[in-house]
């Protein structure tokens, strides 16, 4: 068979604020060794034998990020001329649309004999070798039209997961999260998996089941696609999925729309160093510890500090006399957190979200499809910006009605729109943007395009920006 690794990269990662925001989730951390979850996941299922493309359901947002993240680690595998294809969601339905429309994409592209590997963006899996053994189980499985899931065989009664009762293959039941003492039960018991959200399965055996299960999922995402726009490139293709038919799919898990109704599914129990770096202390957990339990990771200066997890990678941290304390530095934001209620982080996030505060959705460094902008300071009626543009990259044709802009260089040279001129902008020159100019930025050259940004003006927010013309779709 065919097959398509197939991952779903969405979610805010809430649990794991500061770092993760709404447009960086959780996916998009880089671990100690520079790669990010996302990466790790596509590289898991890239080295697999029998790989004809990979598959990526996201946000349309995520696309340009996504895109960056592949191309940093696509010489790694063997097969370097894999092709990727995207679906992007408007906003998100849960798993059941997203692995509804990756199973239509499929079957449309590969045949209902092609097999999808459906992968979470944001786990970690330690043992490649075991995992490529319990994929080509799976495979065995779902051609024999099984809907397969992988089993973790628990080490430990978490109360964070759902758990399957198995009898080798045979799943009995799926079970919601539990409480504490059922969990130890379940783990002395032997017969229980955690559930991991990962799948394998036939297009067509998914979609046999869907039309039995969740049929009204199945009928809307189909309409959707039809009416959604569809690109090709070399290497890459990617179908937008239209915003308003989209909000017509009803929102469910896989879980509850399929699997746990299916009379049709298998599992497959796995030993292969899992983890869904759920919270700062798992994640914590990935570093060595010192001799006092601290897990440090940036310039940390200690005194008396016991069992912390403390994260910079800008700034000098000091601490004194404290113990069992999540601490995470980044530009904008800082938290501290009792290691034992990491997973509570995420009521800071849901506060930021209900208040309208950035912090939330973006850092102080912003990615767009062409390059990333800093803010460096702001205040009443002005903000500096770095701004980095990607060799041939350039900003949409456009206007603000509120503020003006002074750019000067720093490194690499710029071509400018600057109404109705049309100049090249050299390293340590500048230029003057008045407000009502329309106006287009972009990099020319085989280097970044370094600069910094001066707004000025009565009103400096995003929105402030009509445009006119946008090679990245954007409205």
């Amino acid at each position: 068979m065919k097959l398509i690794p197939t991952i779903l990269c969405g979610g805010a990662g809430s649990r794991l604020w500061p770092v993760s925001r709404e447009l960086h989730p959780k996916p998009f951390i880089r671990l100690a060794d520079g790669q990010s979850l996302l990466q790790k996941a596509w590289l898991r299922g890239a080295v697999l034998l029998g790989v004809v493309e990979t598959l990526t359901v996201t946000n349309r947002e995520l696309l340009f990020k996504t895109e960056d993240e592949y191309r940093e680690v696509r010489n790694i595998p063997s097969n370097q001329n894999l092709a990727n294809r995207f679906i992007l969601e408007p906003f998100g339905r849960n798993t059941a649309p997203a692995i509804a429309a990756a199973a239509l994409q499929v079957a449309a592209t590969h045949g209902e004999h092609a097999c999808l590997l459906v992968l979470a963006a944001d786990h970690l899996i330690a043992d490649q070798a075991a995992f490529a053994d319990v994929v080509g189980k799976a495979m065995q499985l779902a051609a024999q039209g099984k809907l397969v899931t992988f089993g973790i065989k628990p080490d430990m009664p978490e109360t964070g997961y759902g758990y399957i009762e198995a009898d080798g293959y045979d799943v009995k039941r799926f079970i919601e999260k539990p409480n504490l003492e059922t969990a130890q039960e379940y783990v002395a018991s032997g017969g229980y998996l955690w559930n991991s959200g990962m799948f394998c399965f036939q297009a067509g055996a998914m979609l046999r089941e869907m039309q039995q299960h969740c049929p009204a999922i199945l009928d809307a995402t189909r309409a959707c696609i039809a009416q959604s726009r569809s690109a090709e490139g070399k290497g890459f293709s990617q179908l937008e999925l239209d915003a308003d038919l989209f909000k017509q799919v009803q929102d469910d898990s896989i879980d509850y729309a399929v699997m746990e109704k299916s009379a049709n599914v298998a599992v497959v129990p796995c030993n292969i160093g899992w983890s869904d770096i759920g919270s700062w202390a798992a994640l914590g957990d990935l570093t060595s510890p010192d001799a006092q339990g601290n897990r440090i990771e940036g310039e940390v200066i200690l005194h008396d500090v016991s069992n912390c997890y403390i994260q910079s990678n800008q700034r000098l941290v000091g601490a004194v006399g404290v113990k069992d304390l999540v601490i995470i530095d980044t530009p904008d934001a800082i938290l501290i957190a009792d290691r034992s209620r990491a997973q509570d982080v995420k009521h800071i996030y849901a506060r930021l979200k209900m208040d309208g505060h950035e912090a939330h959705r973006l850092h102080s460094t912003v990615h767009r499809p062409w390059g990333t902008y800093t803010v460096l300071e702001e205040g009443t009626h002005f903000k500096i910006k770095r701004i980095e543009v990607k060799p041939g990259a350039s900003l949409s044709l456009q206007m603000h009605h509120h503020r003006s802009e002074h750019w000067i260089v720093v490194s690499g040279m710029a071509r400018v729109v600057n109404g109705q001129q049309e100049l090249f902008v050299n390293t340590n020159e500048s230029t003057y943007i008045p407000a009502g100019h329309k106006h287009r930025l972009e990099n020319p050259g085989l280097l970044d395009l370094v600069m910094i940004e001066v707004q000025s003006g009565a009103y400096l927010g995003e929105d402030d920006i009509v445009r006119f013309e946008d090679v990245y779709g954007r409205q």
